[in-house]
């Protein structure tokens, strides 16, 4: 069987707040589009310098205990370098080393392989910048 790549880019609006944005149902849209039931792995990607990805729980109150950690490991003040943009923006810069920008998650027989309380969702702490882009590709 010949693999194939196959890759789209998906706009996300995530507003003027801290969010976790649920991506899960754009994964799963656009594996029910490509995948045509194989098995293979969905990379996602977001080409931001200030927003992750993650594998999480939501909805239970995860995505809410996500934000609040991060607020205490990486706090919105002024001890940044990186100064440009709302107070504390710096942080938001720091962000990926904790949250990546990428995952690369299973697919089998054309369906996004995760557990049963987990979502893949973009963890966007920049309330400068409420537009994002979310790169999904998929090989199989």
């Amino acid at each position: 069987m010949t693999n194939t790549f196959t890759t789209r880019t998906v706009d996300i609006t995530t507003g003027s707040t801290e969010t976790v944005y649920d991506l899960t149902d754009h994964c799963a849209h656009f594996l029910r589009e490509v995948a045509a039931g194989r098995d293979g792995l969905l990379n996602v990607f977001t080409p931001h310098a200030t927003a992750g990805l993650a594998v999480i729980e939501t909805g239970a109150g995860s995505d809410d205990d996500l934000l609040a950690a991060l607020r205490d490991l990486l706090p919105k003040d002024d001890r940044w370098r990186h100064r440009h943009g709302s107070p504390g923006h710096g942080r938001d810069h720091v962000l990926p080393a904790f949250v990546p920008p990428h995952a690369t998650l299973p697919v089998v027989g054309g369906e996004l392989e995760l557990g049963t309380w987990q979502s893949v969702v973009l963890v966007d702490t920049n309330v400068d910048n409420p537009h994002r882009k979310v790169r999904l590709s998929f090989l199989g």
